[in-house]
């Protein structure tokens, strides 16, 4: 481990950070609300916020009506939708934190007015602007638009085909970090780096859930739309943040290992029941598949991926937070890694000022070298097919989800390719055009898990190479076809409940009447929960549409959320009997179990009989409730791929009712035995 102790007392706070609450925030009972409610608004600021909403609103709809015949700027829209958004939203939902708020509310419809008026006469200026820059993307997961800020370099030239290093940087938690806020924040703010020659780019994160779920998907959107604008380099892409953004940093570290250049956290947290215990105080006692699930997030079960990240982390010395980076530094050392750990001098929760300059040395050395996208050696583990790719190594199938899958990979001379793996039953690999070692005059020999895999193609002439593999009782064998089994877990189809809500997705309202009054009672109260809570807390508004309304094209586009039972839904009527779960007036039906139906019904996560490419998911929004959004690291999901709910029993702020049954599908989406 390399620990750097620095030496003045300048500390600088890190955008937005907050330290959690501790101990009165582990009380189930007594949560609150989050974000809080904002205060009241004198009744001539209402007035005069609605109208300009009002007036900004007409510009963008009849922007969207003379725009069609011009594409390139039509897609700009969001570029100005997203002020009206921003204001409309904190006045709808009462979400104007401090009565300074209305007032830069009002700047910035005015800020949107003005783009507004100057797309109507063909231009953009903010196109070409240096500096601070916010734009604004519509995503695929809700047809939302989502802000985004950037710290354009001075060197960057308009048009100019020289591409420029990338950094992201991930904002602290901030509980009041409203789309207004944000806005007016990266209008204002550099942020914490702004490292010369260098795009900076400040997520919004969709609010304050530590970029996991639809915070992880903004990353990937907003990336996209800026590689639109701007010239970036692939191969010189941070990820980097402070507290709150700590924790976003060092998960996608682990999770895209293979997109950055480096990483740079500092404080958050690493991984759930430690930090929980440790920081928050907490007594816990989770289920066996909520352990299961902490797999997901919990980057020391991922540490061997960092093998391929270079990783600059950074803590003070007197952070209780620093436990994120010691038990990470601990999981590194099992791999053989000793972590680079710089920690500022009797420093609470702050950056220092000496730590931040070798900080910046150390990222800027880093990016002189760039990605090594074909590595000799590869090392990689997974616990999902969620992330399933390193390098050139693509895991496409597991022998068990939620167990470790592990992979180790060397070039050797003479064409020599060896492998070990484990918990893996397919898998393809591809070196891209002009980035195979290997010789393309000979054969490769590959050996995996001690097995000579014949019929190998050879490195093509413009120096790629790429095979898929798939393993049977015979062993590994180079596989015949591409197809895909239509039924079995793979990436992007692979659950929990939660994965549904990272893409484009649908609730569909049921409009028929339900076997029981309190199966229709208790469905339209997590119906009316997920739409209100994803709105609070993933910052859009959910698309919602009645059963009898769904067409071809949302079943063939987007995940469908269905609520009511198979009486009262007609999508759920067309799909029951090619569901696993049985569901009938008398009961539902889980393998040789059976529970009462008047009293109980089934939450699930499935893919679409109609649409075998999508998920349906059954009576659910995201699994993690009020209590969870108290501190990050509970942010992770509750329920596995089914479960079965007690709906005679009251519905609380952890859970949807008493879950008497839960379990994941097996790898062909099968029921298989729970642990007892």
């Amino acid at each position: 481990m390399k620990r750097l102790l620095l030496s003045t007392s300048l500390l600088f706070l890190a955008s937005f950070a907050t330290l959690a609450d501790g101990p009165k925030d582990n009380l189930a009972e007594n949560v609150r609300r989050i974000p809080k409610d904002g205060v009241a608004i004198p009744a001539a600021d209402r007035a005069m916020l609605q109208e300009s909403i009002a007036l900004l609103g007409a510009k963008i709809e009849r922007l969207r009506k003379d725009l069609k015949g011009k594409p390139e700027l039509l897609e700009l829209l969001p570029d100005v939708e997203i002020y009206h958004r921003a204001a409309w939203s904190a006045l709808t939902y009462n979400e104007f934190f401090q009565v300074n708020e209305i007032q830069t509310a009002k700047g910035l419809l005015q800020d949107g007015i003005s783009r507004a008026a100057q797309l109507e006469n063909g231009q953009a200026p903010w196109l070409t602007k240096k500096g601070l820059v916010v734009r604004g993307y519509r995503s695929k997961i809700d047809h939302s638009v989502q802000p985004y800020g950037l710290v354009v370099p001075e060197t960057w030239t308009s048009g100019a085909a020289l591409k420029h290093r990338l950094d992201f940087w991930f904002h602290g938690r901030g509980e009041t970090l409203s789309e207004v806020n944000f806005i007016n924040g990266r209008q204002h703010s550099a942020g914490q780096y702004a490292p010369a020659d260098t795009f900076v780019l400040h997520p919004y994160g969709r609010y304050s859930n530590a970029n996991k779920f639809a915070g992880e998907v903004d990353l990937f959107e907003a990336l996209a739309h800026a590689k639109k604008y701007y010239p970036i380099d692939d191969d010189r892409i941070a990820v980097r943040g402070f507290s709150m953004g700590g924790a976003a940093c060092w998960q996608f570290a682990v999770h895209y290992p293979d997109l950055w250049f480096a990483a740079n956290p500092g404080a958050g947290f690493s991984e759930t029941p430690e930090f929980l215990r440790t920081f928050q105080g907490e007594t816990l006692t989770p289920t066996w598949y909520e352990k299961k699930l902490w797999h997901l997030y919990d980057c020391t079960d991922w540490a061997a991926n960092l093998f391929h990240c270079p990783t600059v982390a950074y803590s003070g010395e007197v952070d209780r937070q620093k436990q994120a980076a010691d038990i990470m530094e601990k999981y590194l050392a099992e791999e053989g890694i000793d972590m680079t750990h710089l920690i500022g001098p009797g420093t609470a929760h702050r950056i220092h000022k000496d730590s931040a300059v070798e900080v910046e040395r150390r990222m800027a050395s880093l990016a002189k070298r760039g990605r090594d996208i074909v590595p000799n050696k590869l090392r990689f583990t997974t616990w999902t097919l969620r992330y399933n790719r390193m390098l050139w190594v693509t895991v496409d199938g597991m022998e068990e989800h939620w167990e470790r899958a592990r992979i180790e990979a060397e070039i050797g001379p003479n064409n020599f390719l060896s492998m070990t793996t484990k918990n893996v039953s397919e898998l393809t690999l591809d070196m891209p055009s002009g980035h195979c070692p290997m010789d393309m005059t000979q054969p490769v020999n590959l050996v995996i898990d001690g097995q000579h895999v014949t019929n190998t193609p050879r490195v093509q002439s413009d120096r790629s190479w790429k095979t898929r593999l798939r393993k049977s009782e015979k062993g590994w064998e180079v596989a015949v076809s591409q197809d895909v089994q239509p039924l079995c877990k793979r990436h992007g189809l692979q659950g929990p409940i939660d994965d549904a809500f990272m893409d484009s997705f649908i609730i569909v309202r049921p409009t028929g009447k339900a076997w029981h009054r309190k199966t229709a009672q208790w469905a339209k109260g997590e119906q009316d929960h997920a739409i209100e809570h994803w709105r609070r807390h993933f910052r859009g508004e959910a698309r919602v549409k009645d059963d009898v309304e769904i067409t071809d094209a949302d079943i063939a586009s987007g995940n469908l959320i269905l609520f009511g039972d198979p009486s009262s839904n007609r999508v759920l009527t067309k799909i029951l009997d090619s569901l696993p779960i049985r569901w009938t007036a008398g009961g539902v039906v889980v393998g040789d179990k059976k529970y009462d139906g008047k009293t109980h019904a089934p939450i699930m996560i499935y893919p679409n009989p109609l649409n075998p490419d999508r998920y349906i998911v059954l009576n659910s929004g995201f699994t993690f409730r009020e209590y969870d959004y108290l501190n990050n690291a509970r942010q992770v999901p509750k329920l596995p791929d089914w479960a079965v709910a007690d709906i005679s029993q009251p519905v609380t702020l952890r859970a949807p009712g008493k879950i008497v049954d839960a379990g994941f599908f097996g790898e062909r989406w099968e029921l298989k035995a729970r642990p007892e």
